[in-house]
């Protein structure tokens, strides 16, 4: 009942945000323009697209539901900035009603002018959206050197690890776009691999079909391919998503503590969403750690950034995540910087690491505004106190 609600909600949103920006649409067409009738039955089919893509998904995967998806996709970002855009001129209307500040030619002929804006907006929202999904698609690399003081060492005196979250494979994010990934981290050479969760969106039959399994065992490290469980990997269903990683070269850390090499500790957590789509809560932090050596170097990833005072109170060396896309679209890492203490970045928490990554793929929208993907190489280097 819970999940159905949520849903409705935002099935809800999503219908009221679309009627907004259509009356508005509708509103900016001259009457008796042979406009509008083409632009009722376009808006209404763009509107309907994602949903009706991802239900058809779930009973029939197939090329049709691979183009509604991605013209759904496409269209939640170009509604996002339509509704800014409506609402940007709706604000200078309301002041332009008590404090008159038009100039007269815009007045002058309101029909031209609202048309003027209409074709505009519209124009400036494809290029918008265009240059988006180009930059969703080249992931920069970003560098990032640390070095954790530790009371113990191992041989390993420094490592290079890759970070990549938020990948979100399937539909979108298709077998192609990931093997261009693969290739920009294998040529990173690392010692190890870390996958902070959402590596996959949802659905796992998308990945089947494109054999994308056989792209993730190319993923090469010494020390191993690591991952975690993100939120999408319990709404898709957690055991059946961990069966596949495994199959395919990923050792999943369930609330565990991996010692690796002797000279460092690799922590997992299981995303906090596990309660609300699998029914059981995830392990504490404390319990996870207690007979975790902390004199050594300690590594926790967890996908969502929380918990981040109490991680370094327990003497965690560095915690990474991912989650936030940083709002993937402008404006919205507004929202996401006030959820979370980090939303983006680097951060040194009373002695702690912490690194919260845009992600490497999308979710939705298959477009960045604003941010780009990222692979993140952290060059760690280990120093005995």
């Amino acid at each position: 009942m819970a999940f159905l609600l949520f849903f409705g909600i935002v099935l809800t949103i999503y219908f009221l945000g679309n009627y907004y920006v259509f009356i508005r649409g509708m509103q900016a067409l001259p009457e008796g323009s042979s406009i509008k009738t083409p632009f009722i039955w376009i808006f209404w089919i763009l509107a309907a697209t994602y949903v009706t893509g991802r239900i058809l998904e779930n009973i029939y995967l197939s090329y049709l539901s691979d183009v509604l998806v991605w013209t759904g996709s496409f269209w939640l970002a170009a509604l996002l900035y339509l509704f800014l855009a409506v609402l940007f001129f709706d604000l200078l209307r309301l002041i332009h009603h008590f404090l008159p500040f038009f100039p007269a030619f815009v007045t002058a002929n309101m029909d031209k002018t609202r048309y003027f804006l209409f074709t505009g907006t519209i124009i400036a929202v494809v290029v918008l959206i265009t240059g988006g999904f180009i930059n969703a698609r080249n992931p920069a690399v970003r560098n990032l050197d640390i070095q954790i003081d530790s009371k113990k060492t191992g041989e390993r005196d420094q490592i290079r690890a890759v970070l990549l979250s938020d990948i979100h494979l399937g539909t979108i994010i298709g077998n192609g776009h990931f093997s261009r990934i693969v290739e920009q981290v294998n040529s990173l050479s690392p010692d190890i691999i870390l996958l902070a969760g959402d590596i996959l969106d949802e659905d796992l039959a998308p990945l089947i079909r494109q054999n994308t399994g056989e792209t993730l065992k190319q993923l090469k490290a010494p020390l191993g391919v690591y991952g975690i469980m993100g939120n999408h990997e319990h709404i898709g269903g957690a055991a059946a998503a961990q069966k596949y990683l495994e199959d395919h070269g990923i050792q999943m850390i369930r609330d565990t503590v991996l010692e690796i090499e002797d000279s460092f500790y690799l922590a997992g957590r299981d995303d906090r969403d596990k309660v609300r789509f699998g029914g059981r809560e995830r392990l504490p932090l404390e319990k996870l750690l207690e007979n975790t050596d902390m004199d050594y170097p300690v590594i926790l990833m967890d996908h969502q950034p929380l918990d981040l005072e109490k991680a370094a109170s327990l003497g965690v060396s560095m915690q990474l995540s991912g989650h936030t896309h940083n709002g993937q679209l402008w404006p919205l890492r507004y929202i996401t910087q006030s959820m979370y203490q980090i939303s983006y970045g680097y951060r040194n928490i009373n002695g702690m690491h912490a690194y919260v990554t845009t992600g490497t793929g999308t979710w939705g929208p298959p477009v960045r505004i604003g941010n780009r993907p990222e692979i993140v190489q952290l060059n760690i280097k280990f120093n005995e106190k």
